[in-house]
């Protein structure tokens, strides 16, 4: 299917490797050019000179903290006028609901609520000017279906989602779609740190513990960055133009509901 968005531009945040590195690679499968952002330069720009060999695209890298006020001024100003936004972030530690304080909820909302929110702000208003915009916000299936042990991502994430509810709404008119994506399980490392929890937790290998939570997925798998960026580069795509504040799950039949 062609997406018709060869040439576009495209701000792809925490995208050295696993769901957003998926994200940037469909993405320049379709002949759009990228602004990569990491933390660490040294896997950053590895991604970024594949992405650049395979598909003969742009790459500009931008080795940040997103979530810090002066990682995004930086990763911005790199990014300059960018026709499409996903944003990203690794979600705060598991734990119990005793574990908590204050400040540890601090950090979750900056991680995972605030900093997409501040880079929709910095970015709609150009989208809204050309007549035309994607933003896709990597959230989690925990805003459908709250994970007891990550409380702290469940919080922000539904916060985040409540602001997506209403801006999606108020900029459709213009020719921006703001949508969120809800990953399930996917073997990226962050699965990998979640299955190590577990294991510790139970004391089993860690085999055993990703052969456990395998089996509370109908699928019986871990999903797979690859997956993930296709249903991505579609949301950013023309094709996707009536789709409007959508939360879409990615996870495997995980969350047994309806709606």
């Amino acid at each position: 299917m062609e997406l018709g968005i060869q040439g576009k531009r495209a701000l792809v945040c925490a995208s050295s490797k696993g769901l957003g590195l998926g994200c940037a690679e469909a993405l320049a499968a379709e002949g759009v050019d990228l602004v990569m952002n990491a933390r660490s330069p040294g896997p950053l720009e590895e991604s970024a000179q594949n992405l650049r060999k395979t598909y003969g695209i742009q790459v500009v890298t931008v080795a940040a903290d997103i979530t810090s006020e002066d990682g995004r001024a930086q990763v911005l100003e790199a990014a300059g006028d960018v026709d499409i936004l996903v944003t990203n972030a690794g979600g705060p530690p598991p734990g119990m609901w005793s574990d908590w304080d204050r400040e540890d909820f601090i950090k979750a909302l900056d991680a995972n609520m605030l900093t997409p929110i501040a880079l929709m702000k910095a970015c709609l208003p150009k989208m809204i000017d050309k007549g035309w915009g994607r933003v896709v916000n990597i959230t989690s299936q925990s805003v459908k279906a709250p994970i007891a042990v990550l409380g702290l991502s469940n919080s922000a994430r539904a916060g985040l989602t409540g602001y997506v509810g209403g801006t999606s709404r108020q900029v459709a008119e213009f020719g921006v779609n703001i949508n969120n994506l809800l990953p399930g399980i996917h073997a990226t490392d962050r699965a990998v740190s979640l299955d190590q929890g577990v294991m510790k937790a139970q004391g089993i290998s860690l085999e055993q513990a990703q052969a456990q939570r395998m089996a509370g997925i109908p699928a019986k798998r871990y999903g797979m960055a690859e997956e993930f960026g296709a249903m991505c580069a579609f949301l950013c795509s023309d094709k996707a133009g009536f789709i409007v504040g959508q939360n879409i799950l990615l996870d495997g039949g995980g969350v047994n509901s309806t709606m």
